[in-house]
């Protein structure tokens, strides 16, 4: 006897226990239910295919037949987007493909246009970064461009003509350098701060973006109800030395703190203040609302003597606990913020997860909104991250911040 179905069919004579009652009608009933699944599951495996729902192994399958270029500066010129691409090739074994520009870049620009052309030359790489804070690298997007209309290019960022960028990158990126004349004071005010101090020189002053922040620091401060101080430090960059600034910083901040009291927020323009800064916010129980680099390892280290082993250098949920716990123990909880990564690590990582949407698909590249960004912002920074556009005519040129950590 032979039963049969268009997908199973069954000799019974090849089953001897069939021979026995019991397990025939067991053995009936079994290939009922299986004649009926069989087409069920036939169908729900096209639906998955027709769905394009794909399996962590396809998924990885198809991270595998492209690749991604990305571009920093050096170690020991730019250590936080070196790293930053470090982290994403970690994250995607295989899929990275890193360079790194020249030590002495402004010198040996056509090394760097070389190796950006590079990467065009390579078909597996689908789309390229570039994270570096350069100007005159937009020549070599332009080649690549000509060479290769498809590759998709995202800048995080380079300083090159805003409107000749937006012509040939898919997507610009910057810090919202000028913003953060309203945020910090804002944020100050909200941790109790009743006093603003901005320490500076004349040649940061001379600078556009930092003097236009400085004014609308004012103005905010004005607006809130703040009383504005400004203070004008020894010129490291005009004859004195950075000791001479940190002298000055270390004398003049306990004054200002004895006449304002410890309810005053202090802002310095330059790296080398932070430090400083955060060890007498330590002594004195002042605000300090966020560096002029807003990054967990930026004077918090320092000042506050954090222990960072080599493979928890880009660990920064690790390196915030720690700061968190100091803060504690020095009775400054609520005193101290900074963005929980730096801008410089986010950005790599934020530009890839992009650049991944536009060759998979799940985003469009020559019609990019904020609601397909934005949620990828927030999951790299673990904080909401807000852009607004570089000028209200470019729509692929974004400035952003990053929501704080308050420790």
């Amino acid at each position: 006897m032979s039963l049969s179905h268009p997908n199973i069919s069954f000799n019974t004579k090849a089953l001897p226990f069939c021979r026995n009652a019991n397990l025939w009608y067991k053995f009936i009933a079994v290939f009922i239910v299986l004649a009926l699944l069989v087409p069920v599951l036939a169908a729900c495996g096209d639906d998955d295919e027709d769905n394009g729902n794909s399996s962590p192994t396809s998924t990885t399958s198809a991270a595998q037949n492209y690749k991604i270029g990305i571009v920093t500066p050096t170690l020991s010129a730019s250590e936080d987007e070196f790293r930053g691409a470090q982290r994403v090739d970690q994250k995607y074994p295989g899929m990275i493909k890193h360079i790194v520009l020249p030590d002495n870049f402004s010198e040996e620009q056509e090394t760097a246009i070389s190796q950006i052309t590079s990467l065009g030359a390579d078909k597996d790489v689908k789309a390229i970064i570039i994270c570096a804070g350069y100007s005159g690298i937009l020549p070599a997007i332009q080649k690549v461009k000509e060479q290769r209309p498809d590759m998709i290019v995202i800048t995080a960022p380079i300083w090159d003509d805003p409107d000749m960028m937006a012509k040939y990158i898919d997507l610009c990126l910057d810090t919202d350098w000028v913003q953060r004349g309203i945020t910090i004071p804002t944020k100050a005010q909200q941790m109790g701060a009743k006093t603003f101090i901005h320490y500076s020189f004349p040649t940061h002053l001379a600078k556009e973006a930092i003097s236009k922040r400085k004014d609308m620091m004012e103005q905010t401060c004005q607006q809130l109800g703040m009383t504005f101080v400004q203070v004008v430090t020894p010129d490291p960059q005009g004859g004195s030395s950075v000791s001479a600034m940190q002298q000055f910083l270390q004398e003049d901040i306990p004054r200002q703190i004895a006449k304002y009291g410890p309810d005053t927020c202090i802002f310095g323009t330059n790296c080398p203040m932070q430090d400083v800064i955060i060890a007498e916010a330590l002594k004195l129980k002042f605000i300090m609302a966020e560096q002029c680099c807003p990054t967990p390892t930026q004077g918090f280290p320092a000042a506050m003597e954090l222990s960072i082993a080599p493979e928890d250098a880009g660990n920064f949920d690790k390196i915030n606990a720690m700061i968190k716990q100091k803060a504690a123990d020095a009775g400054m909880t609520g005193r101290l913020s900074t963005w929980p990564i730096p801008v410089g690590v986010f950005f790599p990582e934020f530009s890839t997860e992009v650049a991944r949407g536009m060759i998979e698909g799940s985003i469009s590249k020559n019609n990019l909104t904020l609601d397909q960004i934005e949620p990828i912002a927030q999951k790299v920074a673990g904080v909401s991250v807000t852009f607004s556009k570089m000028k209200p005519e470019i729509d692929n040129y974004y400035l952003i911040i990053i929501g704080s950590i308050i420790y």
